[in-house]
């Protein structure tokens, strides 16, 4: 029993922690900075006011997560984050592919708590922060289940809390709502008609009870739908899992007027129930009933904080060159009136990029505030670029960025300016890059990498010659186009199967990137129509060109009605059919045709599609192109860019194998595997759904052996893009052997890079 005497005042209850680096907000950017900082070996505390983690993924507002692929609604091909976001996407869909936000929240407290150097603190809200000078001391934070305040202590602090509370309370200066167009020359920025703010938007879920259900709605719901001129977009079938567009609340201040402007989306997602349930309109949905409500609102938009740099429209669009790139976004520049539900405008206003553009490191600290960073949706951007910036994947690999800069911060006795001013950005860009984080135009060097001092021997090669295996037929309906990779030179002929259903004219051309490195099909090299009979036959197509650069290209072919091409269910690393078709979740018609004066490019889209279809196209090649030699391998990049950059085994090899051998033995104690878990599947996180757990070109099974051929290690069931060995005994050998299977017979073994150490490299 414990029986205190009254009191005039009694104190909570406090707890002081320390660390090398305080990471508040748990959203996706915070998780990732957390993670990448304590993988390096620095102490972390993630303070999280939510008792999730995930921000908008997580399910409290479900919302799934995605970045620069955009739903492969655009030109950005193998475009998905690396590094820690991508190894939780790939993780959540193989456990996870029904997109159940739960789960999420499951595998997002998993890989936090493994972390040994991260100090968790749930249900825990920033409320005071302690300076000297310009510099942040501590911030104290209470936790509603304990009834406890932490004083968190540290040198280094990073706010991913969304609306910046901890740069607020410190000082750090900041934006609200939306620049002028003469500020930056923003031809996107918006009138005081369309608003400054993004609102924020509470989703809902149904599900079909396999009998009838009533509903009888709350007094505080919405009682005339009509008010809302979006709601003839509703599909019963959806289960009300899409309506991102129930948005409100851009004309009040999304900081301080959240509670209000969550009760105004109530009203609405209870209203819009009561009319699907009650009006007659809906008789599919007799059988649904109301399985869950948001309790608290998506935000999208507040402050914005001030770095040394703010990123701007141009710089999206140009896709400007940084030399301290650190991260890359390519979501669209994607802006939303501020009335939202209320408004007769559509819901949404996005103009795409022809690429990705890159992300300053300028941009993820305080301008005034010298030992802050700033990550995810508040870091230093316009109004008109943080509607590209804003999306969870983007904020995730902000937050990767900012994790391994800390660690910088704490080996080198820096503040986060220092790590650009005192020379150390290409030592970031190389830690960033060895553990995932492709970065444009940043191959990997790493002089400790015992690899590229060794004789790479194969046990066989794909000499690529294309498909020429017919599995089935499609008709032309849709503008249809083969990505090949390239090397410089003669473009060989290309040999295509066709079928057509009577007499006609069939039209094809060459087609590359104006932008090195870019997937919009913007240049045309040659053209060539050539009048067919009815039947399957083969054409030849020799389109008479030299390319200056190795590149893709685009084998492109007219719709026509009259004509079927052939397909192959063969796919291959860093091949991909695409076609100028249209994805409306993303504002893809087929043609970005903006407004003179909007600042944007006007071009076509060419999409893959998602699987199970998107077969390769059958066309074959009649020279060889050696686009998978072993020299990838220890080209220091670890994607597809303007070629596959990966060695790839020749189907037939019945046991494809590497051998990496040295004149003297060396110690080995480390060693890195990446394989290809498909950069180029989005991987949304919830509701979407996908066709597999793992991606059809991931190696599930390999072996380490040593000289003597003892196994080092065996692993089956591998379904994750980077695979870390560290040994718990070193070996001493002259001879390392990678032995690997082929995903499927239809699909042939591929690795992008190996690299091994001596010692632990993290």
């Amino acid at each position: 029993m414990k029986k205190e005497q009254a009191s005039a005042k009694r104190d909570l209850n406090k707890i002081n922690l320390t660390a090398d680096l305080v990471v508040a907000g748990g959203g996706l950017s915070g998780v990732c900075a957390a993670i990448t900082a304590a993988r390096q070996g620095i102490k972390v505390l993630l303070v999280q006011d939510r008792p999730v983690l995930g921000g908008n993924s997580s399910s409290e507002v479900r919302l799934w997560i995605l970045g620069a692929t955009s739903h492969m609604g655009n030109n950005n091909r193998w475009a998905r984050e690396g590094g820690v976001i991508d190894e939780i996407l790939v993780e959540n869909t193989y456990k996870n592919p029904e997109g159940n936000p739960l789960i999420l929240d499951m595998i997002l407290l998993d890989k936090v708590t493994q972390e040994k150097n991260i100090q968790l603190l749930l249900n825990t809200a920033v409320f005071e922060v302690g300076k000297e000078a310009d510099q942040i001391k501590s911030i104290t934070a209470f936790c509603s289940q304990n009834s406890t305040l932490y004083q968190l202590q540290a040198p280094l602090f990073c706010d991913a809390t969304g609306d910046g509370i901890v740069g607020f309370l410190a000082g750090a200066a900041f934006r609200m709502g939306a620049e002028s167009k003469e500020e930056f020359d923003e031809g996107m920025a918006p009138t005081a008609e369309y608003g400054e703010l993004l609102g924020h938007s509470l989703y809902f879920y149904s599900k079909d009870t396999g009998r009838p259900v009533k509903f009888t709605p709350p007094n505080f719901s919405l009682s005339d739908i009509t008010e809302i001129p979006r709601f003839k977009q509703f599909n019963a079938n959806d289960f009300g899992c899409k309506l991102w567009w129930v948005e409100y609340g851009g004309r009040l201040d999304t900081v301080h007027d959240t509670e209000k402007i969550k009760w105004e989306l109530w009203k609405v997602v209870y209203g819009i129930w009561n009319h699907i349930k009650n009006s007659g309109d809906f008789p599919e949905a007799e059988n649904l009933t109301l399985e869950w409500v948001g309790t608290i609102p998506g935000k999208r938009e507040s402050r914005r904080f001030e770095g040394d740099y703010i990123l701007t429209q141009k710089d999206l669009v140009q896709q400007r060159h940084h030399e301290d790139a650190v991260a890359f976004g390519g979501w669209s520049i994607d802006l939303h009136p501020a009335d939202g539900v209320y408004s007769e405008r559509p819901g949404c206003n996005q103009w795409h990029g022809k690429g990705i553009f890159e992300i300053p490191y300028r941009t993820l600290y305080s301008k005034n505030i010298s030992n802050l960073f700033i990550a995810g949706r508040i870091i230093s951007v316009s109004h008109v670029a943080f509607g590209a910036t804003r999306v969870m994947a983007t904020c995730a690999y902000i937050g990767q960025s900012i994790g391994m800069a800390a660690v910088l911060c704490k080996s080198e006795s820096l503040h986060p300016r220092e790590v650009l001013a005192n020379g150390h950005i290409q030592q970031l860009q190389q830690k960033l890059s060895l553990n995932g984080q492709y970065i444009p135009g940043v191959p990997i060097n790493d002089p400790l990498d015992l690899i590229p001092q060794s004789e790479i021997t194969v046990s066989s090669t794909l000499h690529f010659k294309g498909f020429d295996r017919v599995d089935f037929w499609k008709t032309l309906t849709t503008p249809s186009a083969q990505l090949f990779p390239i090397l410089k030179g003669e473009v060989p002929v290309f040999n295509v199967a066709v079928n057509a259903t009577k007499p006609t004219t069939f039209k094809a051309s060459l087609r590359i990137s104006k932008r090195a490195g870019g997937f919009t099909p913007d240049l045309t090299l040659a053209s060539r129509e050539i009048e067919i009979q009815a039947g399957e036959q083969n054409i030849n197509l020799d389109f008479g060109v030299n390319l200056l650069d190795s590149s893709y290209v685009f084998v492109v072919f007219e719709a026509n009605e009259a004509i079927q091409l052939g397909f192959t269910e063969k796919r291959v690393t860093g091949i991909l059919s695409v076609f100028n078709s249209i994805n409306k979740a993303v504002s893809n018609f087929g043609k970005q045709m903006p407004p003179a004066d909007a600042g944007v490019d006007e071009f076509e889209f060419w999409c893959p599609q998602r699987r199970p279809k998107g077969q390769n196209l059958a066309i074959s090649l009649a020279k060889p192109q050696p686009v998978f030699d072993k020299s990838n391998l220890t080209n220091g990049i670890d994607r597809p860019v303007r070629q596959p950059n990966a060695w790839v085994a020749d189907p037939t090899d019945a046991s494809p194998s590497l051998i990496f051998e040295w004149d003297e033995a060396k110690t080995i104690k480390q060693i890195d595997l990446w394989f290809d878990a498909d950069f180029d599947h989005p991987m949304e996180s919830v509701l979407m759904g996908h066709p597999e757990t793992v991606m059809p070109f991931c190696v599930r099974k390999y072996v380490v052996k040593d000289q003597s051929g003892k196994i080092v290690l065996a692993k089956k069931d591998n379904f994750q893009t980077h695979q870390r060995i560290i040994l718990d005994e070193p070996i001493y050998t002259k001879k390392l052997i990678i032995e690997v299977e082929h995903p499927s017979e239809l699909v042939p073994a591929a690795i992008f890079a190996v690299r091994c150490y001596s010692e632990i490299k993290l």
